[in-house]
């Protein structure tokens, strides 16, 4: 089997199972993930053997051997994953605004930062857009918004809102 086709063949399993219960997922993966994996470990050992552990290779292989339990944990829990892909698409954007609020210019713009983002953030995870949310939010605090009020400006209930709206 070609290097990069190893992989491939487990996530074409994993596109067949998404989306089905973690009994399910576990048992596809016990007859059709394993056996895969198993040989993948046992070729990367192979390739160890033959490499210096010293080089960059020899090192990342190491790497990878001595993780091979973390990586077989997708194998026995059908609710994990096979990567992190999920996650690190859900925070790349908290991680670029992390970045980018470096560049505020002092504390308190950095604090100011730090709320637009996790405003917006709020938005997404509710479903608003943050661009509506943001031009009505502001036309409400410009009309005179009462602060005894300010739960019904939150995005979840600005989400609420336009749902019972349509």
């Amino acid at each position: 089997m070609r290097r990069g086709s190893r992989i491939a063949a487990l996530y074409k399993i994993e596109d067949s199972i998404r989306g089905a219960d973690p009994d399910g997922r576990r048992a596809v993966r016990q007859d059709l993930s394993r056996p895969l994996v198993d040989a993948f470990f046992a070729w990367l050992s192979a390739q160890a053997a033959r490499v210096s552990r010293n080089s960059d290779l020899g090192v990342a292989m190491t790497y990878m051997l001595k993780r091979q339990d973390g990586f077989r944990l997708f194998l026995d829990d059908g609710r994990v994953d096979i990567d992190s892909n999920l996650v690190e698409n859900a925070i790349r954007s908290l991680a670029m605004n992390r970045r980018n609020a470096l560049f505020a210019g002092h504390d308190e713009g950095g604090r100011s930062w730090a709320c637009f983002a996790s405003l917006i953030g709020t938005c997404k995870m509710n479903g608003v857009e943050p661009y509506a949310y943001l031009r009505d939010l502001f036309t409400r605090l410009a009309i005179g918004h009462l602060a005894k009020d300010i739960d019904a400006l939150m995005p979840w209930a600005y989400a609420k809102q336009t749902i019972a709206s349509q």
